[in-house]
């Protein structure tokens, strides 16, 4: 059963990511370490069409926003969208059924980066699940990481939702998993310390390591898919657009700026993506 899940709403001063981000005078939310191994039980949890236009006419609909006449340069949060988007992380890697980080770009396209068995059933529930929503109804595109996990989960819901495959084009950088400097190799359980830190500041960057793995803050993960939805926002008009996300990282910080949350509260977003466990949804509002 599809559940749904509306985020807090305390109100937070605005924020320039730019700018050290602002603490609020009172907090209605507690927020608890959450694991990676947890996240990696929902794994192909989809993020249903938001902050989108698929009818102009349906005034009643939370989703429904004008299309843009201007494609000028793209600021989050967006005044209103052109497309409707569906947001799906990847089902489970190879890496995680062993328990292990791995966000080094350098291996995103190996065979260990692939989908697990119980990846792969992830993978082909949520896109029988995209197929009920009707997401591919229309003109539909996906938008998959190049990594191997997520380019596979891509195939999965486009031969399922009866997608040509040159409807499916690769991102190459956007969309990469967020690299996580030193914790690279280490225990899954260990990814509350860096949630830990996010929820401080969206500037805090995990420690370094020199084997080539990035160490990126929330901010710079949100430079990256504010940069992918410029290209997709000016490529595309009136059009389904499946964003296929090799990890939750890159799916809450883009939700948290297209609904213009403060950056360090993605930690709630995680959470809720907790609570939405099991193929259940997350509808974003």
């Amino acid at each position: 059963m599809s559940k749904v899940f509306a985020s807090n709403t305390t109100s937070l001063p605005p924020w320039s990511p730019s700018e050290p981000p602002p603490i609020p005078s009172h907090s209605q939310f507690h927020l608890k370490p959450i694991t990676r191994r947890h996240l990696i039980t929902s794994l192909s949890i989809l993020i249903a069409p938001f902050l989108s236009s698929p009818n102009l006419n349906d005034t009643l609909s939370p989703f429904s926003l004008p299309v843009s006449n201007a494609r000028g340069l793209f600021q989050m949060p967006p005044f209103r969208l052109a497309n409707r988007y569906f947001l799906v992380r990847a089902g489970e890697s190879e890496y995680e059924s062993l328990g292990v980080i791995n966000t080094n770009p350098v291996t995103k396209t190996s065979v260990d980066n692939g989908l697990s068995q119980k990846g792969k059933k992830q993978t082909v529930r949520a896109a029988f699940d995209l197929k009920e929503m009707g997401a591919c109804e229309g003109n539909c595109w996906i938008w998959p990481s190049i990594t191997q996990r997520a380019y596979q989960a891509a195939e999965i819901i486009a031969a399922v939702n009866g997608v040509n495959r040159s409807h499916i084009v690769p991102e190459y950088s956007f969309l990469d998993a967020r690299g996580l400097g030193a914790y690279e190799g280490k225990s899954l359980d260990t990814l509350s310390e860096v949630y830990e830190s996010d929820s401080l500041s969206p500037n805090i960057k995990p420690p370094p390591i020199d084997d080539g793995t990035p160490n990126e803050s929330v901010s710079d993960v949100f430079v990256r898919v504010t940069q992918l939805m410029s290209i997709l926002e000016t490529q595309y008009s009136e059009d389904t657009v499946i964003i296929v996300s090799p990890d939750s990282d890159n799916l809450t910080v883009l939700q948290a700026g297209l609904t213009g949350l403060d950056l360090r509260r993605k930690v709630v977003l995680t959470a809720l993506l907790l609570l939405a466990a099991q193929g259940s949804f997350f509808w974003a509002r």
